[in-house]
C-alpha cells in the first residue's frame, strides 16, 4: 500500500536520476495565488492535487484560474498523465468543469511520443486508448511473451491495466535484449479520492535500476515538457513563470532547475494531512511559496 512517506522515501532513492538543483533554504506562506500574481505573468498548474483529486474538481480551482488570467496571467496546464491523448485530456478537463483552452495544456505524453524513432514498439497503454496519436506499428502488450519478445522499444502511458505479472514479462524481456524504453508519465504515484494510484514511472525506476542507460522519463521533473512549456511562452522570462504542484520532487524540482518560481500546494495532493516542513528539510526542496489550496 503506498503511503506518503513511502512515496517521498523512493523518490530520494532515485533522485540522482532527476535534474540538479539550487536549494532553497525557506517557503513563504500565503493565503491563496492572488497574492503573487503581480509577480508572475504565467502560471502553470499540475492537475492531480492541485486542480483535482481523481475525478472530482478541488472547490475553488475554476474560478481561480478565471480570476488569474482576468488579471492578465497566462495560464498553462503541465500534467504527466499520458493516458489520454490530447483529445482525451481536453475532454477529461472539461467533465471536471473546468474552463481550459485547448492551447493551455501540455502532457508528458506529447512530450515521450515526439520522441519516437522508427521501428516496432511494444506500448503499454489503458485498453480504452485508441492510440490514434501513435505509428501503425505498434503491439499493445499484455500477456504474450511473444510480443515483448519481438518489441523493438516500449513505450508506458498507461498502468490502468498493469499488472506484476505483465511487470515480470517486461523485466525479462529486458534482461533477454536490453531495448530502449519511454516512460511516458514519470510519477511514482498520483492522489485519487480513495489513496494513491501506481503510475508509469514506479515501474520505470524498477526497470532503470537495472537498465539506467535504456530508460528514458518525460514528464515533471524531466525537461522536455519544461521545453515545450516555454516554447509556448517564449516571450516570458522564465523567473515570471511559476509552477503550482504537490509534489516536492516534480513539480517543485523540475520547475526550480529551469529557473521558474514555485508554490507547493499542500492540502488536497500528496502531503494531504502532513506538515509539508520535515520533508522539505530532509529533500532540502522549498518552494518559493507554500499555499493550501491555490
Amino acid at each position: 500500500m503506498l503511503t506518503t512517506q513511502s512515496i517521498f522515501d523512493r523518490y530520494e532513492e532515485v533522485r540522482a536520476r532527476f535534474p540538479n538543483v539550487v536549494a532553497r533554504e525557506a517557503s513563504l506562506g500565503i493565503s491563496s495565488l492572488l497574492d503573487i500574481d503581480d509577480q508572475v505573468d504565467a502560471f502553470v498548474f499540475d492537475a492531480f492535487g492541485v486542480l483535482n483529486v481523481g475525478e472530482t474538481m478541488i472547490p475553488g480551482a475554476d474560478l481561480r484560474l478565471d480570476q488569474l488570467r482576468a488579471r492578465g496571467c497566462a495560464i498553462r496546464i503541465l500534467t504527466n498523465a499520458a493516458s489520454y491523448d490530447r483529445e482525451g485530456a481536453i475532454a477529461k478537463f472539461q467533465r471536471l468543469g473546468l474552463r481550459v483552452m485547448d492551447d493551455e495544456i501540455i502532457t508528458s505524453r506529447e512530450a515521450a511520443l515526439q520522441n519516437l524513432s522508427d521501428g516496432s514498439w511494444g506500448v503499454i497503454a489503458d485498453d480504452y486508448d485508441p492510440l490514434n496519436d501513435l505509428p501503425s506499428s505498434v503491439t499493445r502488450l499484455k500477456d504474450n511473451a511473444d510480443d515483448y519478445d519481438k518489441a523493438e522499444q516500449f513505450l508506458f502511458l498507461s498502468t490502468a491495466d498493469w499488472t506484476t505479472s505483465r511487470q515480470g514479462l517486461l523485466m525479462s524481456a529486458m534482461q533477454q535484449r536490453p531495448r530502449k524504453i519511454l516512460i511516458a508519465n514519470a510519477d511514482l504515484a498520483a492522489p485519487r479520492d480513495n489513496g494513491f494510484s501506481i503510475e508509469p514511472g514506479h515501474y520505470g525506476h524498477q526497470i532503470a535500476d537495472q537498465f539506467p542507460s535504456y530508460v528514458h522519463f518525460f514528464g515533471k521533473p524531466f525537461p522536455d515538457v519544461y521545453d515545450l512549456i516555454e516554447e509556448s511562452l517564449a516571450s516570458l522570462e522564465p523567473d515570471r513563470i511559476a509552477m503550482c504542484g504537490d509534489t516536492l520532487h516534480t513539480d517543485i524540482l523540475g520547475a526550480a532547475a529551469r529557473g521558474w518560481r514555485t508554490v507547493l500546494v499542500t492540502q488536497d495532493g500528496l502531503f494531504a494531512g502532513y506538515d509539508t516542513q520535515p520533508f522539505s528539510e530532509q529533500a532540502h526542496l522549498f518552494a518559493d511559496w507554500h499555499v493550501s489550496r491555490i
